[in-house]
């Protein structure tokens, strides 16, 4: 897989074009503005990219992104972020989700999650940081039926929203399948959801919801 990175720290630049070279990826490029990753955009199967890059260090990677995916309908993006911004998050989302994932740079700390949410954003999947959906579900008013949710559904709503399959989230949570099967029947009965057996329809379905 062709893997294009831009990312202006050039230490993490490098940090993950090293990382993603040992995980078997192909790095074609490692470039630090949003106008040189448009430029590898054909050479490139997958992207990673910083929100904020020269020169104004505001939103040039989520415009770089947004381009790709004009240009290149579906091309998958994995956006990073070093802070909570769930407006960007929002704004992406919005566009059509297939093959999107937005992330904290800390959770590249974690590197088979990371590798993991890659590539299933490659594989056109939708991948959403657990801080972005917590923030989006604090917001919600009080009396609204995501308030009805039981502590265990709102980890098992979030667990979806990163686009986890039901066994993952059964191992991440120690519980059963069956237990996690009955938790998000009733987080889609509660928030009036349709349910889908698709995963990133599961996430899309969950954060049209949430930024309702």
């Amino acid at each position: 897989m062709r893997i294009v990175i831009a990312e202006d720290d050039t230490l993490l630049r490098e940090g993950l074009a090293l990382l993603l070279r040992s995980e078997g990826f192909d790095v074609v490029a490692a470039v630090d503005t949003g106008e040189a990753f448009l430029g590898m955009l054909d050479d490139a199967d997958a992207a990673v990219l910083d929100v904020r890059m020269p020169p104004t260090f505001t939103v040039e990677g989520l415009e770089a992104a947004r381009e790709a995916r004009r240009r290149r309908p579906g091309f998958p993006v994995l956006v990073l972020s070093a802070y909570v911004e769930d407006r960007y998050a929002g704004q992406l989302v919005a566009e059509g989700a297939d093959g999107l994932g937005y992330l904290l740079k800390e959770r590249v700390g974690d590197v088979g999650a990371f590798v993991d949410a890659l590539r299933r954003v490659a594989a056109g999947g939708t991948v959403m940081d657990p801080e972005v959906v917590s923030q989006l579900m604090s917001r919600r008013a009080t009396g609204d039926p995501i308030r009805t949710l039981t502590p265990r559904e709102r980890e098992v709503l979030g667990l979806m929203a990163e686009g986890l399959d039901n066994q993952t989230i059964a191992g991440r949570l120690v519980v059963s399948d069956t237990a996690v099967s009955k938790h998000i029947g009733n987080i889609f009965a509660k928030l009036e959801l349709s349910p889908s057996d698709g995963g990133h329809r599961r996430v899309l379905a969950v954060l049209a919801y949430l930024q309702d």
